[in-house]
Protein backbone atom coordinates (compact mmCIF):
# COMPACT_ATOMS: atom_id res chain seq x y z
CA UNK A 1 0.00 0.00 0.00
CA UNK A 2 1.29 3.47 -0.90
CA UNK A 3 2.57 5.36 2.13
CA UNK A 4 1.14 8.84 2.83
CA UNK A 5 3.36 11.87 2.31
CA UNK A 6 3.12 12.76 6.01
CA UNK A 7 3.70 10.93 9.24
CA UNK A 8 2.32 11.36 12.72
CA UNK A 9 5.04 12.06 15.31
CA UNK A 10 4.25 12.59 18.98
CA UNK A 11 6.84 14.18 21.25
CA UNK A 12 4.41 14.44 24.16
CA UNK A 13 3.56 12.16 27.06
CA UNK A 14 0.86 9.51 26.77
CA UNK A 15 -2.59 10.99 25.96
CA UNK A 16 -3.88 9.96 29.38
CA UNK A 17 -1.15 12.00 31.10
CA UNK A 18 -1.98 15.32 29.41
CA UNK A 19 -5.50 16.74 29.07
CA UNK A 20 -6.62 17.21 25.45
CA UNK A 21 -7.16 20.92 25.97
CA UNK A 22 -3.53 21.32 27.04
CA UNK A 23 -2.05 19.66 23.97
CA UNK A 24 -0.85 21.39 20.82
CA UNK A 25 -0.97 19.97 17.30
CA UNK A 26 1.73 21.23 14.91
CA UNK A 27 1.26 20.50 11.19
CA UNK A 28 3.66 21.03 8.32
CA UNK A 29 1.80 23.18 5.82
CA UNK A 30 3.55 21.89 2.71
CA UNK A 31 3.76 18.16 2.25
CA UNK A 32 1.25 17.38 4.98
CA UNK A 33 -1.80 19.66 5.06
CA UNK A 34 -1.45 21.23 1.62
CA UNK A 35 -1.43 18.86 -1.37
CA UNK A 36 0.50 21.42 -3.39
CA UNK A 37 3.42 23.87 -3.25
CA UNK A 38 2.61 27.24 -1.69
CA UNK A 39 5.14 29.12 -3.82
CA UNK A 40 3.67 27.64 -7.00
CA UNK A 41 0.14 28.34 -5.81
CA UNK A 42 1.08 31.99 -5.40
CA UNK A 43 2.72 32.03 -8.83
CA UNK A 44 -0.30 30.61 -10.64
CA UNK A 45 -3.06 32.24 -8.59
CA UNK A 46 -3.32 34.96 -11.24
CA UNK A 47 -0.35 34.79 -13.65
CA UNK A 48 -1.29 37.78 -15.80
CA UNK A 49 -1.80 40.05 -12.80
CA UNK A 50 1.44 38.91 -11.20
CA UNK A 51 3.41 39.56 -14.39
CA UNK A 52 1.93 43.04 -14.59
CA UNK A 53 2.90 43.77 -10.99
CA UNK A 54 6.39 42.39 -11.50
CA UNK A 55 6.88 44.49 -14.62
CA UNK A 56 5.59 47.62 -12.91
CA UNK A 57 7.82 47.13 -9.88
CA UNK A 58 10.98 48.18 -11.69
CA UNK A 59 13.16 45.99 -9.43
CA UNK A 60 14.48 42.87 -11.14
CA UNK A 61 15.62 39.81 -9.21
CA UNK A 62 14.32 37.20 -6.79
CA UNK A 63 13.64 39.73 -4.04
CA UNK A 64 11.18 41.61 -6.25
CA UNK A 65 9.55 38.34 -7.34
CA UNK A 66 9.18 37.25 -3.70
CA UNK A 67 7.49 40.55 -2.87
CA UNK A 68 5.06 40.10 -5.75
CA UNK A 69 4.28 36.50 -4.76
CA UNK A 70 3.65 37.61 -1.19
CA UNK A 71 0.94 39.93 -2.55
CA UNK A 72 -0.69 37.24 -4.72
CA UNK A 73 -4.42 36.73 -4.24
CA UNK A 74 -4.73 33.06 -3.31
CA UNK A 75 -8.17 31.57 -2.79
CA UNK A 76 -7.52 29.78 0.51
CA UNK A 77 -10.99 28.24 0.55
CA UNK A 78 -10.38 26.14 -2.58
CA UNK A 79 -6.78 25.00 -2.06
CA UNK A 80 -6.24 21.22 -2.24
CA UNK A 81 -5.97 20.25 1.44
CA UNK A 82 -5.30 16.66 2.47
CA UNK A 83 -8.68 15.56 3.87
CA UNK A 84 -7.23 13.14 6.45
CA UNK A 85 -4.81 15.71 7.88
CA UNK A 86 -7.46 18.43 7.84
CA UNK A 87 -9.94 16.19 9.66
CA UNK A 88 -7.35 15.37 12.32
CA UNK A 89 -6.62 19.06 12.81
CA UNK A 90 -10.30 20.02 13.05
CA UNK A 91 -10.98 17.15 15.45
CA UNK A 92 -8.10 18.27 17.68
CA UNK A 93 -9.36 21.85 17.52
CA UNK A 94 -12.85 20.67 18.55
CA UNK A 95 -11.34 18.92 21.59
CA UNK A 96 -9.80 22.21 22.67
CA UNK A 97 -6.26 21.65 21.45
CA UNK A 98 -4.27 24.47 19.84
CA UNK A 99 -3.29 23.97 16.19
CA UNK A 100 -0.30 25.64 14.54
CA UNK A 101 1.05 25.42 11.00
CA UNK A 102 4.75 25.10 10.22
CA UNK A 103 5.75 27.17 7.18
CA UNK A 104 9.18 28.23 6.04
CA UNK A 105 8.21 30.62 3.25
CA UNK A 106 5.51 33.12 2.33
CA UNK A 107 4.49 33.59 5.99
CA UNK A 108 1.69 35.97 5.04
CA UNK A 109 -0.07 33.32 2.98
CA UNK A 110 0.59 30.69 5.64
CA UNK A 111 -1.04 32.97 8.21
CA UNK A 112 -3.96 33.51 5.84
CA UNK A 113 -4.49 29.75 5.52
CA UNK A 114 -4.30 29.33 9.31
CA UNK A 115 -6.85 32.10 9.83
CA UNK A 116 -9.17 30.68 7.17
CA UNK A 117 -9.13 27.23 8.78
CA UNK A 118 -9.54 28.62 12.29
CA UNK A 119 -6.09 27.57 13.53
CA UNK A 120 -4.09 29.41 16.18
CA UNK A 121 -1.14 30.62 14.15
CA UNK A 122 2.06 29.85 12.26
CA UNK A 123 5.55 28.92 13.41
CA UNK A 124 8.70 28.49 11.34
CA UNK A 125 11.04 25.47 11.27
CA UNK A 126 13.66 27.71 12.91
CA UNK A 127 11.26 28.42 15.77
CA UNK A 128 10.79 24.70 16.30
CA UNK A 129 14.53 24.05 16.26
CA UNK A 130 15.29 26.88 18.69
CA UNK A 131 12.36 26.15 20.96
CA UNK A 132 11.02 29.71 20.59
CA UNK A 133 7.36 28.71 20.57
CA UNK A 134 4.13 30.37 21.72
CA UNK A 135 3.12 27.15 23.49
CA UNK A 136 4.49 24.49 25.85
CA UNK A 137 7.04 22.37 23.95
CA UNK A 138 6.32 19.31 26.09
CA UNK A 139 2.78 18.82 24.81
CA UNK A 140 3.37 18.84 21.05
CA UNK A 141 1.86 16.35 18.62
CA UNK A 142 3.17 16.82 15.11
CA UNK A 143 2.10 15.84 11.62
CA UNK A 144 5.11 16.45 9.43
CA UNK A 145 6.17 16.15 5.84
CA UNK A 146 8.05 12.98 4.99
CA UNK A 147 8.82 13.76 1.38
CA UNK A 148 7.28 14.89 -1.87
CA UNK A 149 4.31 13.21 -3.45
CA UNK A 150 5.16 10.87 -6.29
CA UNK A 151 2.31 10.80 -8.79
CA UNK A 152 1.73 7.39 -10.32
CA UNK A 153 0.98 6.41 -13.90
CA UNK A 154 -2.76 6.84 -13.38
CA UNK A 155 -2.26 10.44 -12.28
CA UNK A 156 -0.06 11.23 -15.28
CA UNK A 157 -2.54 9.63 -17.69
CA UNK A 158 -5.24 11.81 -16.19
CA UNK A 159 -3.12 14.99 -16.23
CA UNK A 160 -1.92 14.49 -19.81
CA UNK A 161 -5.51 13.78 -20.85
CA UNK A 162 -4.57 10.68 -22.80
CA UNK A 163 -8.27 10.11 -23.48
CA UNK A 164 -8.20 13.30 -25.56
CA UNK A 165 -5.79 11.65 -28.00
CA UNK A 166 -8.88 10.32 -29.79
CA UNK A 167 -9.15 13.79 -31.36
CA UNK A 168 -5.72 13.41 -32.91
CA UNK A 169 -6.88 10.45 -35.00
CA UNK A 170 -8.07 13.22 -37.34
CA UNK A 171 -4.55 13.24 -38.81
CA UNK A 172 -5.41 9.88 -40.42
CA UNK A 173 -8.46 11.32 -42.24
CA UNK A 174 -6.65 12.78 -45.31
CA UNK A 175 -4.90 9.46 -45.99
CA UNK A 176 -8.18 7.57 -45.64
CA UNK A 177 -10.23 9.89 -47.82
CA UNK A 178 -7.47 9.97 -50.48
CA UNK A 179 -7.29 6.14 -50.32
CA UNK A 180 -3.56 6.23 -49.60
CA UNK A 181 -3.36 3.31 -47.19
CA UNK A 182 0.16 1.96 -47.78
CA UNK A 183 2.64 1.16 -45.01
CA UNK A 184 4.77 4.30 -45.44
CA UNK A 185 1.75 6.61 -45.39
CA UNK A 186 0.35 5.03 -42.25
CA UNK A 187 3.80 5.24 -40.62
CA UNK A 188 4.02 8.99 -41.21
CA UNK A 189 0.42 9.43 -40.06
CA UNK A 190 1.21 7.54 -36.85
CA UNK A 191 4.24 9.75 -36.20
CA UNK A 192 2.09 12.82 -36.82
CA UNK A 193 -0.43 11.43 -34.33
CA UNK A 194 2.30 11.05 -31.68
CA UNK A 195 3.63 14.57 -32.33
CA UNK A 196 0.18 16.12 -31.99
CA UNK A 197 -0.55 14.08 -28.86
CA UNK A 198 2.65 15.21 -27.12
CA UNK A 199 2.09 18.81 -28.19
CA UNK A 200 -1.52 18.73 -27.00
CA UNK A 201 -0.61 17.19 -23.63
CA UNK A 202 1.88 19.98 -22.99
CA UNK A 203 -0.79 22.51 -23.90
CA UNK A 204 -3.32 20.83 -21.59
CA UNK A 205 -0.89 21.03 -18.67
CA UNK A 206 -0.23 24.69 -19.40
CA UNK A 207 -3.96 25.40 -19.65
CA UNK A 208 -4.63 23.66 -16.34
CA UNK A 209 -1.89 25.70 -14.67
CA UNK A 210 -3.39 28.94 -15.93
CA UNK A 211 -6.90 27.85 -14.92
CA UNK A 212 -6.13 26.51 -11.45
CA UNK A 213 -8.34 28.96 -9.58
CA UNK A 214 -11.30 28.64 -11.96
CA UNK A 215 -11.04 24.83 -12.17
CA UNK A 216 -11.22 24.47 -8.38
CA UNK A 217 -14.58 26.22 -8.37
CA UNK A 218 -15.97 24.09 -11.22
CA UNK A 219 -18.18 21.09 -10.33
CA UNK A 220 -16.15 18.60 -12.42
CA UNK A 221 -12.88 20.31 -13.37
CA UNK A 222 -11.90 20.52 -9.69
CA UNK A 223 -11.04 16.82 -9.97
CA UNK A 224 -8.30 17.47 -12.53
CA UNK A 225 -4.87 16.29 -11.39
CA UNK A 226 -3.38 19.76 -10.86
CA UNK A 227 -6.49 21.32 -9.36
CA UNK A 228 -6.88 18.42 -6.91
CA UNK A 229 -3.21 18.47 -5.93
CA UNK A 230 -2.59 14.93 -7.25
CA UNK A 231 0.18 16.23 -9.54
CA UNK A 232 2.74 18.74 -8.20
CA UNK A 233 2.87 21.99 -10.14
CA UNK A 234 6.66 21.70 -10.40
CA UNK A 235 6.29 18.30 -12.10
CA UNK A 236 3.92 19.79 -14.66
CA UNK A 237 6.36 22.63 -15.33
CA UNK A 238 9.10 20.07 -16.06
CA UNK A 239 6.87 17.93 -18.27
CA UNK A 240 5.67 20.73 -20.57
CA UNK A 241 9.03 21.49 -22.29
CA UNK A 242 9.87 17.76 -22.46
CA UNK A 243 6.62 17.01 -24.30
CA UNK A 244 7.08 19.91 -26.69
CA UNK A 245 10.68 18.94 -27.46
CA UNK A 246 9.52 15.42 -28.36
CA UNK A 247 6.83 16.91 -30.62
CA UNK A 248 9.43 19.09 -32.39
CA UNK A 249 11.79 16.12 -32.90
CA UNK A 250 9.01 13.96 -34.34
CA UNK A 251 7.86 16.81 -36.60
CA UNK A 252 11.34 17.38 -38.02
CA UNK A 253 11.51 13.68 -38.89
CA UNK A 254 8.35 14.14 -40.99
CA UNK A 255 9.05 17.49 -42.68
CA UNK A 256 9.75 21.16 -41.89
CA UNK A 257 6.32 22.05 -43.31
CA UNK A 258 4.64 19.71 -40.84
CA UNK A 259 6.60 21.40 -38.03
CA UNK A 260 5.23 24.73 -39.26
CA UNK A 261 1.66 23.44 -39.07
CA UNK A 262 2.29 22.01 -35.59
CA UNK A 263 3.81 25.33 -34.55
CA UNK A 264 0.70 27.14 -35.77
CA UNK A 265 -1.42 24.69 -33.78
CA UNK A 266 0.61 25.28 -30.61
CA UNK A 267 0.63 29.07 -31.02
CA UNK A 268 -3.14 29.08 -31.53
CA UNK A 269 -3.60 26.78 -28.53
CA UNK A 270 -1.54 29.10 -26.31
CA UNK A 271 -3.45 32.13 -27.55
CA UNK A 272 -6.68 30.23 -26.86
CA UNK A 273 -5.61 29.40 -23.29
CA UNK A 274 -4.46 32.95 -22.53
CA UNK A 275 -7.04 35.12 -24.30
CA UNK A 276 -9.27 33.65 -26.99
CA UNK A 277 -11.28 31.23 -24.85
CA UNK A 278 -12.65 34.20 -22.91
CA UNK A 279 -14.04 35.83 -26.08
CA UNK A 280 -17.61 35.02 -27.05
CA UNK A 281 -17.79 32.92 -30.27
CA UNK A 282 -14.11 33.61 -30.95
CA UNK A 283 -13.42 30.55 -28.80
CA UNK A 284 -15.80 28.46 -30.92
CA UNK A 285 -14.19 29.50 -34.20
CA UNK A 286 -10.74 28.88 -32.71
CA UNK A 287 -11.69 25.37 -31.56
CA UNK A 288 -13.07 24.57 -35.01
CA UNK A 289 -9.84 25.84 -36.53
CA UNK A 290 -7.72 23.72 -34.18
CA UNK A 291 -9.64 20.59 -35.15
CA UNK A 292 -9.28 21.45 -38.84
CA UNK A 293 -5.55 22.06 -38.36
CA UNK A 294 -5.21 18.41 -37.38
CA UNK A 295 -6.64 17.43 -40.76
CA UNK A 296 -4.34 19.90 -42.53
CA UNK A 297 -1.39 18.44 -40.62
CA UNK A 298 -2.42 14.94 -41.62
CA UNK A 299 -2.43 15.93 -45.30
CA UNK A 300 0.96 17.63 -44.99
CA UNK A 301 2.41 14.73 -43.00
CA UNK A 302 1.51 12.03 -45.51
CA UNK A 303 1.97 14.20 -48.58
CA UNK A 304 -1.53 14.15 -50.07
CA UNK A 305 -3.47 17.06 -51.57
CA UNK A 306 -6.05 18.37 -49.14
CA UNK A 307 -9.54 18.41 -50.63
CA UNK A 308 -11.34 21.73 -50.28
CA UNK A 309 -14.55 19.75 -49.82
CA UNK A 310 -13.06 17.99 -46.80
CA UNK A 311 -11.79 21.25 -45.34
CA UNK A 312 -15.14 23.08 -45.67
CA UNK A 313 -17.04 20.06 -44.35
CA UNK A 314 -14.73 19.78 -41.35
CA UNK A 315 -15.06 23.48 -40.49
CA UNK A 316 -18.85 23.23 -40.29
CA UNK A 317 -18.69 19.94 -38.38
CA UNK A 318 -16.25 21.21 -35.79
CA UNK A 319 -18.03 24.55 -35.40
CA UNK A 320 -21.19 22.62 -34.58
CA UNK A 321 -19.36 20.37 -32.12
CA UNK A 322 -17.70 23.33 -30.40
CA UNK A 323 -21.10 24.99 -29.99
CA UNK A 324 -22.57 21.74 -28.64
CA UNK A 325 -19.72 21.63 -26.12
CA UNK A 326 -20.51 25.16 -24.93
CA UNK A 327 -24.21 24.32 -24.79
CA UNK A 328 -23.49 21.22 -22.70
CA UNK A 329 -21.28 23.17 -20.27
CA UNK A 330 -23.86 25.94 -19.79
CA UNK A 331 -26.78 23.51 -19.42
CA UNK A 332 -24.83 21.57 -16.76
CA UNK A 333 -24.27 24.82 -14.86
CA UNK A 334 -27.95 25.67 -15.16
CA UNK A 335 -28.93 22.24 -13.84
CA UNK A 336 -26.53 22.60 -10.90
CA UNK A 337 -27.87 26.05 -10.05
CA UNK A 338 -24.51 27.72 -10.70
CA UNK A 339 -23.94 31.27 -11.88
CA UNK A 340 -22.61 32.27 -15.30
CA UNK A 341 -19.03 31.05 -15.86
CA UNK A 342 -16.43 33.58 -14.76
CA UNK A 343 -13.79 32.53 -17.29
CA UNK A 344 -16.08 32.39 -20.36
CA UNK A 345 -17.94 35.20 -22.09
CA UNK A 346 -21.24 33.32 -22.08
CA UNK A 347 -24.42 33.48 -20.04
CA UNK A 348 -26.84 30.72 -19.20
CA UNK A 349 -29.51 32.75 -20.99
CA UNK A 350 -27.54 32.21 -24.24
CA UNK A 351 -28.46 28.51 -24.32
CA UNK A 352 -31.20 28.78 -26.95
CA UNK A 353 -29.09 30.87 -29.33
CA UNK A 354 -26.12 28.50 -28.99
CA UNK A 355 -28.36 25.48 -29.67
CA UNK A 356 -29.76 27.14 -32.81
CA UNK A 357 -26.28 27.97 -34.10
CA UNK A 358 -25.07 24.41 -33.40
CA UNK A 359 -27.99 22.93 -35.34
CA UNK A 360 -27.45 25.36 -38.24
CA UNK A 361 -23.74 24.48 -38.50
CA UNK A 362 -24.57 20.77 -38.42
CA UNK A 363 -27.10 21.12 -41.24
CA UNK A 364 -24.61 23.14 -43.27
CA UNK A 365 -22.10 20.30 -42.88
CA UNK A 366 -24.68 17.81 -44.21
CA UNK A 367 -25.45 20.16 -47.10
CA UNK A 368 -21.76 20.44 -48.02
CA UNK A 369 -21.45 16.65 -47.93
CA UNK A 370 -24.47 16.30 -50.20
CA UNK A 371 -23.01 18.80 -52.67
CA UNK A 372 -19.73 16.85 -52.64
CA UNK A 373 -21.51 13.58 -53.45
CA UNK A 374 -23.28 15.37 -56.33
CA UNK A 375 -20.03 16.79 -57.73
CA UNK A 376 -17.54 15.33 -60.18
CA UNK A 377 -14.87 15.21 -57.44
CA UNK A 378 -16.10 11.78 -56.27
CA UNK A 379 -15.72 10.04 -59.64
CA UNK A 380 -11.93 9.45 -59.51
CA UNK A 381 -12.12 8.09 -55.97
CA UNK A 382 -15.29 5.98 -55.88
CA UNK A 383 -16.60 3.40 -58.33
CA UNK A 384 -20.06 3.47 -56.71
CA UNK A 385 -20.45 7.10 -55.53
CA UNK A 386 -24.24 6.74 -55.29
CA UNK A 387 -23.71 4.66 -52.13
CA UNK A 388 -22.34 7.73 -50.35
CA UNK A 389 -25.87 9.13 -50.25
CA UNK A 390 -26.58 6.53 -47.57
CA UNK A 391 -24.28 8.46 -45.24
CA UNK A 392 -26.54 11.54 -45.28
CA UNK A 393 -29.29 10.16 -43.00
CA UNK A 394 -26.62 8.77 -40.68
CA UNK A 395 -25.03 12.22 -40.41
CA UNK A 396 -28.43 13.78 -39.72
CA UNK A 397 -29.07 11.14 -37.05
CA UNK A 398 -25.72 11.60 -35.31
CA UNK A 399 -25.87 15.41 -35.20
CA UNK A 400 -29.47 15.27 -34.01
CA UNK A 401 -28.59 12.76 -31.30
CA UNK A 402 -25.65 14.87 -30.10
CA UNK A 403 -27.90 17.91 -29.79
CA UNK A 404 -30.58 15.95 -27.97
CA UNK A 405 -28.13 14.39 -25.50
CA UNK A 406 -26.64 17.81 -24.75
CA UNK A 407 -30.11 19.25 -24.24
CA UNK A 408 -30.91 16.41 -21.81
CA UNK A 409 -27.65 17.11 -19.96
CA UNK A 410 -26.44 13.61 -20.73
CA UNK A 411 -23.26 14.68 -22.53
CA UNK A 412 -20.67 15.57 -19.88
CA UNK A 413 -17.74 15.03 -22.28
CA UNK A 414 -16.42 16.69 -25.36
CA UNK A 415 -18.78 15.70 -28.26
CA UNK A 416 -16.00 13.89 -30.14
CA UNK A 417 -15.05 11.91 -27.04
CA UNK A 418 -18.74 11.25 -26.43
CA UNK A 419 -18.96 9.71 -29.89
CA UNK A 420 -16.25 7.19 -28.92
CA UNK A 421 -18.08 6.26 -25.71
CA UNK A 422 -21.72 6.33 -26.84
CA UNK A 423 -22.95 3.00 -28.29
CA UNK A 424 -25.39 4.39 -30.92
CA UNK A 425 -22.79 6.95 -32.02
CA UNK A 426 -20.16 4.24 -32.48
CA UNK A 427 -22.64 2.21 -34.51
CA UNK A 428 -23.46 5.18 -36.75
CA UNK A 429 -19.76 5.96 -37.33
CA UNK A 430 -18.98 2.30 -38.08
CA UNK A 431 -21.86 2.19 -40.56
CA UNK A 432 -20.54 5.31 -42.33
CA UNK A 433 -17.08 3.77 -42.60
CA UNK A 434 -18.53 0.58 -44.07
CA UNK A 435 -20.54 2.57 -46.60
CA UNK A 436 -17.46 4.55 -47.66
CA UNK A 437 -15.45 1.34 -48.11
CA UNK A 438 -18.25 -0.27 -50.07
CA UNK A 439 -18.43 2.77 -52.37
CA UNK A 440 -14.75 2.56 -53.35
Amino acid sequence: MEQPAWQYVSSAPEPSAVPAAARTLVIDLEGALLRSELLMEALFSSPARLLARFGAGGRPGMAALTDVLAQAEIDYAHLPYDPDVLNQALAARARGAKVYLVAGRLPGHAAGIAAHLGFDGVVTPADLAAGELPFDRGTIDRIENRGGRNPGLKVWVKALRVYQYAKNTLVFVPALTAHQMNFATLGYALLAFLAFSACASGAYLMNDLLDLAADRQHPTKRHRALAAGDLPISSALSAIPALWLFAVAASLFISPLFLGVLGAYLATTIAYSLVLKRKMLVDVVTLAGLYSLRIVAGAVGVGVVLSEWLLIFSLFVFTSLALIKRFSELSMREGAGLADPSNRDYRITDLHVIAAMAAASAMNAVTVFSLYVSSTAVTPLYSRPWMLWLMTPLLLYWFGRALMMAHRREMPDDPILYAFRDGPSRTAVAAMICIMLAAI
